[in-house]
């Protein structure tokens, strides 16, 4: 038998094989829907990595070659996860977060104002309240231009020990103070569970920054509260690991969680971090949840925060966040992305111009 002879039939052999081998996955995949039928039936999550592990380790202790073990065991990874998905739903389907769980927008109220019910917010306020004095001057500005939500930090995570961290509790009672004397709601974050509890009374909406997105003992402390809570997207988080923070929350009970994306880490240099814009429509039509951007973090430049926020709310953003400063120069954090109070008011003008859906005057 010549060479081309002996290569058409080691190919048509390779072919019966890759028949058969045809045949016994869908025949795989027909006995894996049964079993999660019954797996239904016995109210059973569908995933059991007790049996995955199971069968990968008899594949290892089978395997006679030629193929590498590892390399087996991922191919047939992939043919379990596709056996999963036959079983029903998607993984996500079940998540309290999902658009699929829940078809209807959630609504955060506070007080007599909402966000998530098709108006468009703005949140604003300052990096970090400094003194009775600045914060009672923002609120003053705030609710000159019809601002109902007032952020400001009383508690500060910050990259080095030695800039200010904040005024802690008595900072975030002049907070309250000012935003009571203007009729504001406050946000703003919450570091640790142990202080959850000694806020509450002066919070209106709980904060949780980019850096506590996965402090998991947080998430579920705030989700044992009844306010709502404002969850930043990590600095490096991806929507899926976003989401699941916010199911963390929901999963401990409070249903109210609004999402933030404040832009992640990239290798681009320009801003201080990278907007992803594109994460608005997206996490709007996986979830049910108010999405909201924020414009100052995610740039640090306020000579863009003007067609960020455009951009926010033009691909759905149910509110943007920007910080507020009566001399941002002087402020003991975050000196060069707040604007002062002449650059909001242009700030505010424009964007009631272009968004007539805005909640301001």
């Amino acid at each position: 038998m010549d060479q081309q002879a002996e290569l058409k039939r080691l190919r048509d052999e390779l072919d019966l094989v890759n028949a058969d081998l045809l045949e016994l996955i869908n025949k795989r995949g027909e006995i894996a829907v049964e079993i999660g039928k019954v797996k239904r039936a016995q109210g059973l999550d569908r995933y059991d990595p007790v049996r995955e592990r199971q069968m990968l380790e008899s594949i290892a202790e089978n395997n006679h070659g030629p193929f590498e073990t590892g390399r087996l065991q991922h191919m047939f990874k992939e043919i379990f996860k596709a056996s999963l998905e036959l079983q029903g739903e998607d993984r996500t389907r079940k998540l309290l977060v999902s658009r699929k769980q829940k078809p209807t927008n959630t609504i955060i109220r506070v007080g007599d104002d909402v966000i998530g019910d098709g108006s468009q917010q703005l949140i604003a306020g300052p990096c970090a309240v400094e003194s009775e004095e600045q914060v009672f001057e923002v609120a003053a500005q705030l609710a000159k231009h019809g601002v109902r939500f007032m952020r400001g930090g009383a508690y500060k995570p910050r990259t080095s020990p030695y800039d200010f961290q904040g005024l802690g509790l008595e900072g975030l009672k002049m907070l309250k103070k000012a935003a009571d004397a203007h009729n504001l709601h406050v946000i703003t974050e919450i570091m640790t569970p142990s202080a959850v509890e000694s806020a509450l009374p002066y919070v209106d909406i709980i904060q949780v920054g980019a850096r506590n997105m996965q402090n998991f003992d947080l998430l579920k402390e705030v989700g044992r509260t009844n306010k709502p809570v404002l969850l930043k997207r990590g600095l490096s988080a991806t929507l899926e690991e976003f989401m699941y923070a916010a199911e963390y929350i929901m999963a401990s009970g409070n249903d109210q969680v609004i999402l933030c994306e404040r832009g992640i880490r990239t290798y681009e240099r320009a801003t201080r971090n990278t907007l992803d814009i594109s994460a608005v429509p997206i996490l709007k039509q996986e979830t049910h949840l108010p999405v909201m951007v924020d414009v100052t973090h995610s740039t640090g430049r306020k000579d863009i925060l003007l067609p960020t926020a455009k951009a926010a709310y033009a691909v759905g953003a149910d509110a943007v966040m920007v910080e507020v400063h009566p001399f941002p120069a002087l402020a003991l954090s975050d000196a060069n992305q707040q604007l002062d109070f002449k650059e909001f008011d242009a700030f505010v003008e424009n964007l009631t111009s272009t968004f007539p859906a805005l909640n301001v005057q």
